[in-house]
């Protein structure tokens, strides 16, 4: 039995996951998904929302952990992850990209969005008037997210997502080779991505020297598009060698 901890991307909360969780849990693991601070179900103000406040949320799940866990990140997730590994390399025994931004050190995510020329998600945000958070066109929802998502999903989705606090994707990511560096990781792309195209998740894990281990035949949203194609490969076999004790 292994412990996962899903992180969810942008606008997204833990309500992302309902398709994975009850997968890996009837795979015989400990499943996590909790809402980012402001997110989701969360209530905290995103005037008090930072990286390091995020962070620090998902830290205090993977101490409360039994043993090492396997982290997995969604899109903007990725940058969370990573700045957990960086406090908590020990108490993680593999970092998981799902189609998510895997940044160098110094780098910042909007930086990096910016560099996809063909995403959806960078031509279409909405900044909110004082700065501090922003949303997604309403009518570049579904191309941009949620191309090969059945309705009912994109609907439930549009219910759902929330703002996203701005600070976290202008603040750059510190990493260091002696401890994010120490944690195995790996890479999950998503082939149909209109959000983080291909050749920027591709860029992004051999920059970072990331193995992509499994290509997804898929949208932006795999959790929802192809749950049981992502679960199969969270637990396939030359993935789950990556983390046995």
């Amino acid at each position: 039995m292994s412990t996962f901890v899903l992180v969810h991307g942008a606008w997204h909360g833990a309500w992302c996951w309902y398709k994975v969780m009850p997968r890996l849990t009837q795979a015989g693991h400990e499943v996590y998904a909790p809402d980012l601070p402001s997110l989701g179900r969360d209530r905290t103000p995103i005037a008090e929302i930072s990286l390091d406040r995020w962070a620090d949320s998902i830290c205090k799940v993977i101490e409360a952990a039994a043993e090492p866990v396997i982290l997995v990140g969604h899109s903007r997730g990725g940058i969370v992850i990573s700045a957990v590994a960086e406090r908590l390399p020990k108490r993680i025994a593999v970092l998981v990209y799902l189609t998510a931004f895997l940044l160098r050190d110094g780098e910042t995510l909007l930086e990096v969005a910016q560099t996809a020329d063909s995403s959806l998600v960078v031509p279409n945000l909405v900044v909110a008037d004082d700065q501090a958070s922003m949303t997604v066109r309403d009518d570049a929802v579904h191309r941009a997210f949620y191309g090969a998502c059945s309705l009912e999903d994109v609907v439930l989705a549009r219910m759902l997502l929330a703002p996203e606090a701005m600070a976290p994707n202008l603040t750059p990511v510190h990493v260091t080779d002696s401890r994010f560096g120490s944690v195995p990781r790996v890479y999950i792309e998503c082939l149909r991505d209109k959000a983080i195209p291909v050749a920027l998740q591709r860029r992004m894990a051999h920059s970072a020297g990331c193995e992509i281990v499994a290509s997804l035949d898929t949208d932006h949203s795999p959790f929802f598009s192809t749950p049981g194609p992502l679960v199969d490969s969270l637990l396939a076999p030359k993935f789950q060698l990556r983390y046995q004790p």
